[in-house]
């Protein structure tokens, strides 16, 4: 059984998060794990994997980044939330949180997709031990396979750009792709992935803090083969922003682990729980 305890962050700009704190059944570890969301995907999606490191010994804490799911205050399109705001603000907030709530000194950071591009723009970062990106990179369009080599140019250029003065909001939701997404963070979405670096490309425009040279924990990047979004490309791109720190990347292949197909979202879900132990080797400090 599912058992959590519901807490709000607030942000140092006073914008309040929703979040939920899973207590390590048995205290194992010395570090909490701080589970960051993907692109338009709530802390729900989490649930039965963060239980599942619950029961392994670790203080757990997920939550929704402004704009998506239970952070989203008032209508979609009347939101003001950016990915920038996610790295600059959300984070940050939700690991002082977890510190405060743990009396830990640092945590990991368990990042999916965009929730582990980001710690390069978080100002406490020094307060991370280690990060496991799960199917992280810079999503680059040119780096991209499959289905999604068409979509995200359509998506990015059309879809978005149309959107954002007919409804107000990016519409993700129709094609499979998590929550509908504030404006602000659909039009950074397309920009960051539009040239290699991802949140690199804002540095200078709305971003005026980089930290990604002064970051020195290590980094490993988890992505599948048939990943059409974290192929191998996009994830070196995204490891060779931080010169200074130690990476890694650990490709996993389907067949290897008895499914057809792994792709950005299956390794947090139930049906792949044999991939859980694999996540759960790489939380080693």
């Amino acid at each position: 059984m599912s058992q959590f305890e519901a807490m709000n962050i607030t942000c140092k700009d006073g914008y309040r998060l929703s979040a939920r704190f899973y207590a390590a059944q048995t205290k194992q570890h010395e570090h909490p794990v701080l589970i960051c969301p993907a692109t338009g995907i709530t802390k729900q999606f989490y649930n039965s994997f963060a239980n599942w490191l619950s029961e392994q010994g670790y203080d757990v804490l997920v939550f929704d980044f402004r704009g998506i799911g239970d952070s989203l205050h008032g209508p979609l399109s009347k939101s003001t939330a950016s990915i920038v705001q996610w790295g600059q603000l959300d984070i940050p907030a939700a690991i002082d949180t977890l510190l405060q709530k743990t009396s830990a000194a640092q945590v990991i950071l368990l990042g999916h997709s965009a929730g582990g591009q980001l710690l390069g723009i978080v100002p406490n970062y020094e307060k991370v031990a280690k990060v496991v990106a799960v199917s992280g990179s810079t999503g680059h369009v040119k780096g991209l396979k499959g289905r999604t080599k068409i979509l995200a140019p359509l998506m990015f250029k059309g879809i978005f750009p149309i959107a954002r003065y007919t409804l107000g909001y990016g519409p993700t939701h129709a094609i499979g792709m998590g929550e509908n997404l504030p404006k602000d963070v659909a039009r950074e979405w397309a920009q960051f992935c539009s040239k290699p670096g991802y949140v690199m490309n804002a540095i200078g425009k709305t971003v005026h803090t980089d930290f990604h040279h002064e970051i020195q924990a290590p980094i490993t990047a988890l992505w599948s083969s048939d990943d059409e979004i974290a192929t191998r490309a996009n994830v070196k791109d995204l490891l060779r922003l931080y010169p200074n720190a130690s990476t890694a990347m650990i490709e996993l292949k389907p067949t290897e682990y008895g499914h057809k197909g792994i792709g950005h979202m299956l390794m947090f879900k139930k049906s792949h729980q044999n991939l859980w132990p694999v996540i759960k080797q790489q939380l080693a400090v």
